[in-house]
């Protein structure tokens, strides 16, 4: 059995396809999954279960769009996964918190951060970007936050394959996947 967290694109966000914490712990306990807990409103579960992730997207994503009607984009990672993501994170990326704004933007397979980033021109002096498995970092420059190009990777085809978290959150993702 494996520690995951299931990232749930597009709930709770701007007063659209709201669904209670405990509806979706609901849910997934209701589906069998094991340790279930939820971290904030935007749509993060962990549970315990021995498939692979990729099943577990089509399971999750089926499961819920049964259960709440809505068709949601679900990216699972394991434990070890996560801790790859928080270990790996480029020094530049995290060396300064308060003078940038940090997102993980965690992909959906077959996407990959070559093409998640493509359409996206960074802005000089306010936008940083760094691949990973399975991920795209991304940095913006607190002062200027207003002026990044990020929020143009909505319009773009493969923003229907990620899901955006803060470090901050991404980072108690993984201390919430260890705790036993």
């Amino acid at each position: 059995m494996t520690r995951c967290v299931a990232l749930l694109r597009g709930i709770n966000v701007g007063g659209r396809n709201l669904v209670a914490m405990a509806d979706l712990r609901a849910a997934f306990e209701d589906a069998g999954y094991a340790g279930v807990s939820t971290y904030i409103q935007s749509g993060n579960v962990l549970f315990t279960s021995s498939a692979r992730p990729a099943a577990l997207e089509v399971e999750i994503e089926t499961m819920l769009e049964r259960r709440f009607g809505v068709p949601l984009v679900v990216i699972v990672r394991t434990r070890a996964q996560m801790r790859s993501i928080v270990t790996r994170a480029p020094k530049d990326f995290r060396a300064a918190p308060g003078k940038y704004h940090c997102d993980v933007v965690f992909l959906k397979a077959p996407l990959t951060a070559k093409n998640a980033v493509k359409g996206v021109e960074l802005r000089d002096g306010v936008d940083r970007a760094w691949p990973g498995t399975g991920v795209v970092y991304f940095a913006r420059l607190s002062a200027r936050r207003t002026e990044s190009r990020m929020s143009r990777i909505v319009s773009t085809p493969e923003y229907r394959k990620m899901s955006i978290r803060n470090w901050s959150t991404t980072t108690k993702l993984l201390d919430l996947l260890e705790q036993p």
